[in-house]
């Protein structure tokens, strides 16, 4: 038989314990877009469809949205997918010679 010295389990024995860190999620930013009085209707909801993956129904009722109250939140998404839809449409834009802005703003 063992002596309790040599018995791992007896005396002073610490018992680790895991802790997860609690992670943050990354903070979320809405993509607007601003309305202008010179890119065109059509123009506008060819970017919701091409770069937000909305249906022409949904694309048309936001670009309505942007026309009639100066903006509207096209999409929720993080920071580095927010930022390149915001160059897509900007460079789209630009490439076809229009005034649209879009920016980002946390959410």
């Amino acid at each position: 038989m063992a002596d309790d010295d040599d018995n791992p389990f007896n005396g002073d024995t610490e018992l680790a314990v895991k802790t997860k860190p609690k992670t943050k999620r990354p903070p979320l930013y809405k993509v607007l877009l601003l309305n202008d009085d010179f890119t065109p209707m059509e123009f506008v909801v060819m970017v919701l469809e091409r770069f937000f993956g909305m249906n022409h129904a949904q694309a048309f009722e936001i670009m309505l949205t942007v026309h009639k109250k100066g903006l509207a939140v096209v999409g929720v998404f993080s920071y580095e997918i927010a930022e390149t839809k915001v160059q897509q449409v900007m460079e789209m834009a630009r490439q076809n010679q229009h005034p649209l802005q879009c920016t980002m703003e946390r959410e």
